[in-house]
């Protein structure tokens, strides 16, 4: 039986979100449909909501409704853990233990992909130094991540600023979203600097 051109053009679209495979993308079409239109009105709502009110801090790339974000306001300047996407900013933060503020890359180094230095936000990272004492790079530790540390390393280095690595408390190719608050909080504690 074929279903109903919009069904599959549903299911379609959240089939093109990362990690939702088609079994998923049918449980939430059909879920759609057994929503009430208001329930429906407020989902378009908040979807269109986040397209339009959402957009980067100036001072750290993380996503904000406000030119700047509550992070960079309110939290020690003097400390950026740097984490290539926002959704890291959320799994480092949850603990509660980081009082400093984060600069987020919106991706890593990977030359197969064609993503180079000029593609990521490294250059407002260098004007950002000003009374920083020290840098923590939070990338992902795989070989992207790693490369990416080293290279914001150099750069870095130069500027009399100790530059340190999240300690080996998350697995080698494990995303930094996924660690549980008490890996996190060790990593974050246990940072070594990065020579």
């Amino acid at each position: 039986m074929k279903q109903p051109d919009c069904i599959a053009k549903l299911i379609n679209k959240f089939a093109s979100l990362p990690g939702v495979g088609l079994k998923t993308a049918q449980r939430f079409a059909y879920r759609v449909i057994d929503m009430s239109q208001s329930e429906v009105d407020d989902f378009c709502e908040a979807l269109a909501d986040v397209k339009s009110k959402i957009h980067l801090c100036a001072e750290c790339g993380n996503f904000t409704e406000n030119e700047v974000c509550d992070i960079c306001l309110k939290r020690d300047k003097s400390v950026i853990c740097v984490v290539a996407y926002p959704k890291d900013v959320l799994a480092l933060d949850k603990g509660g233990s980081f009082k400093g503020v984060y600069h987020v890359l919106h991706g890593t180094l990977s030359p197969l992909e064609g993503r180079g230095a000029d593609d990521l936000n490294i250059k407002s990272l260098i004007k950002r130094l000003d009374g920083v004492k020290e840098v923590i790079m939070a990338t992902n530790p795989d070989v992207e991540g790693e490369a990416t540390a080293a290279y914001i390393a150099r750069l870095i280095k130069p500027f009399g600023i100790k530059v340190t690595r999240l300690a080996q408390g998350i697995s080698m190719g494990s995303d930094i979203e996924y660690a549980d608050e008490i890996t996190l909080e060790r990593a974050l504690e246990g940072r070594t600097e990065i020579n």
